[in-house]
């Protein structure tokens, strides 16, 4: 593999880590504080996807093209929002395979709006001209749009951050994760606070799948594969942990791409081994706290 071939795999390994960041930080968050197996976030990331696809033709692909993202993103959360005290919240502690069964027809009702809505067909949409160039690197090219996916996945772990780490919503939400029935007792609206947390993390699969829309085919399906990709990123990196969150979605994204270069049938297995392996050697995940 010669430098430039190594950077081009890199860079793409990185965007895909982006990407996975975004809808795995959120899926982490919800899986940690509501200890819920919610099978259905590929379903908002793809709602995302699909928003976008609605609003940047109507809103333009230039200044409007951000206020589409953002316009997605909103949707999808408060779409979550509803969903989570219409039906979620009556699974909270309950038996995990109820969790599934729910989650797996919500998956069935969103694929259902979404063919009834956009149709079966695929659809692609337009980025800023300033996100469509490539940058050379040597003989080859990375894309422009794939470095802004990580600038974007940089931002938004940062205000995470700043958020989880400096706000009373941040300390309600680790505390959550910790231990969610103490917090009830000292008082803090626990269901409310579930809500919003589940808001945040159908809001950043929103936001994943918004982004995406312009640089891969949307359509029917994209949900399973970001999914599967989004559980992995979780467990690698351990529930409720922004940090292990990042790292798993680096460890997914760079094993992917690298193993998608090196050994294409096995790109899929490699990211399961390295799963298998955490679980083998720390069962609660790279930065998970063990279960009391």
């Amino acid at each position: 593999m010669s430098l430039e071939t190594f950077v081009v795999v890199l860079v793409s390994g990185l965007s895909g880590a982006a990407l996975l960041f975004l809808v795995g930080s959120g899926l982490t968050l919800v899986f940690g504080a509501l200890r819920l197996i919610n099978m259905a976030h590929g379903s908002l990331y793809m709602t995302g996807a699909f928003f976008a696809v609605a609003l940047v033709p109507l809103l333009g692909s230039g200044v409007g093209f951000w206020f589409a993202i953002a316009g997605a993103s909103i949707a999808v959360g408060v779409i979550g929002g509803l969903i989570e005290v219409a039906i979620l919240r009556r699974l909270y502690r309950r038996d995990p395979l109820m969790q599934l069964v729910a989650t797996f027809a919500l998956i069935l009702v969103i694929n259902g709006l979404i063919r009834v809505t956009f149709g079966a067909n695929f659809h692609k949409v337009s980025a800023p001209s300033f996100l469509t160039g490539s940058i050379p690197v040597g003989s080859s090219s990375v894309s422009a749009y794939q470095l802004f996916l990580v600038v974007l996945a940089v931002l938004v772990g940062t205000g995470l951050w700043a958020m989880l780490q400096r706000t009373g919503l941040g300390r309600a939400i680790r505390a959550a994760v910790a231990d969610a029935e103490l917090l009830s007792l000292v008082g803090t609206n626990v269901p409310l606070l579930f809500t919003t947390i589940f808001i945040i993390g159908a809001l950043l699969a929103g936001l994943g799948g918004a982004v995406i829309a312009p640089y891969q085919t949307v359509g029917l399906g994209i949900d399973v594969d970001i999914v599967v990709e989004a559980f992995a990123v979780t467990i690698i990196g351990g529930l409720g942990s922004l940090g292990g969150a990042m790292i798993g979605a680096l460890v997914v994204g760079l094993v992917q791409s690298f193993g998608v270069y090196f050994a294409p049938r096995w790109s899929l297995a490699f990211i399961f081994i390295v799963m298998a392996t955490v679980l083998a050697v720390r069962p609660s995940g790279l930065f998970g706290e063990p279960e009391r």
